[in-house]
C-alpha cells in the first residue's frame, strides 16, 4: 500500500510539474534566442538566429516611452513592446506596454489570453479592475476593482476580463505594465464579439446577451476601433 501511494504521489507531482513547463512562453535553454524573422520555420515562438550574428540592435529599441501618445476613440493609446519590436525578447517570456488615458479615457475590458499582467500608476489616477471566470452556482463572477494613484501597483491574473479607466474629467493619466509573456496577445471584448470580421450571427448575439436584434444590429454597425499599437 505504502508503494502505490508513494507512486500515485510521484505521478500527481510529475503531473503538475509539466503543467507548469507547459502553461506559459518556452523557456531558455541558453543565454538568449533571439529571434530570426526571417527563417520559413514556424514553430510556437520564433526560431533562433545564429549566436555570431547577435549584436547589441537585437535588444534595444528606442520606443521612446517617456513620450505621451495621442488617445484614440475610447480615450487610450497602449504601446506595447513585444517580440515583434525586440527580438531579444524571444522566449524571455516578458514584454511591456505604455498606456495612456484621456481625461475620461478607458483602456475598456479586454483579456489577454497568454499573460499575467502588472500595472503601475505613473501619472493621474486609474479605477481599474478585473472579473474571476466563471464559477459553480449559486457563485458569480467576482469583480475585484480599485482605485490606483501615483506609484501604486495592481495585477491582473492571466486571461481574466480586465480594464482601467482615468475618472478625472480635466487630467490625462499614464501607466506602466509588464506582462508575463513575449507576445500576451489582446481581446478587447466589445471589439471581439460585435466587430468580428464575418460579424457573429445577430441570432445568436441576441440570445446571449437577451436583447432584440435591432440592439446587436446596432452594436455591430459601430467602428470598433483598436487601441493597440
Amino acid at each position: 500500500m505504502a508503494s502505490s501511494s508513494s507512486f500515485l504521489l510521484l505521478a500527481a507531482l510529475l503531473a503538475l510539474v509539466s503543467w507548469q513547463a507547459t502553461a506559459f512562453d518556452p523557456s531558455p535553454l541558453q543565454d538568449f534566442c533571439v529571434a530570426d524573422m526571417n527563417s520559413p520555420v514556424r514553430v510556437n515562438g520564433f526560431v533562433c538566429k545564429k549566436p555570431m550574428e547577435v549584436n547589441a540592435d537585437d535588444f534595444f529599441k528606442a520606443a521612446n516611452l517617456d513620450k505621451p501618445r495621442l488617445p484614440n476613440k475610447v480615450g487610450s493609446n497602449v504601446t506595447l513592446i513585444n517580440v515583434m519590436q525586440i527580438a531579444g525578447l524571444n522566449t524571455l517570456g516578458i514584454s511591456i506596454a505604455r498606456i495612456d488615458y484621456a481625461p475620461l479615457g478607458q483602456n475598456p475590458p479586454h483579456t489577454h489570453p497568454r499573460a499575467t499582467e502588472i500595472l503601475t500608476v505613473l501619472e493621474g489616477t486609474l479605477y481599474v479592475g478585473f472579473v474571476t471566470s466563471n464559477q459553480p452556482a449559486p457563485n458569480k463572477n467576482k469583480f475585484f476593482s480599485k482605485v490606483l494613484n501615483k506609484g501604486d501597483v495592481f495585477v491582473f491574473p492571466v486571461g481574466l476580463i480586465h480594464f482601467q479607466f482615468n475618472p478625472n474629467p480635466h487630467q490625462p493619466a499614464v501607466a506602466i505594465a509588464a506582462l508575463s509573456s513575449q507576445n500576451p496577445g489582446a481581446i478587447t471584448i466589445a471589439n471581439a464579439v460585435f466587430g468580428s470580421d464575418p460579424p457573429i450571427s445577430d441570432d445568436v448575439l441576441a440570445k446571449a446577451f437577451q436583447v432584440e436584434k435591432n440592439i446587436i444590429d446596432y452594436l455591430q454597425a459601430q467602428f470598433w476601433e483598436n487601441n493597440h499599437y
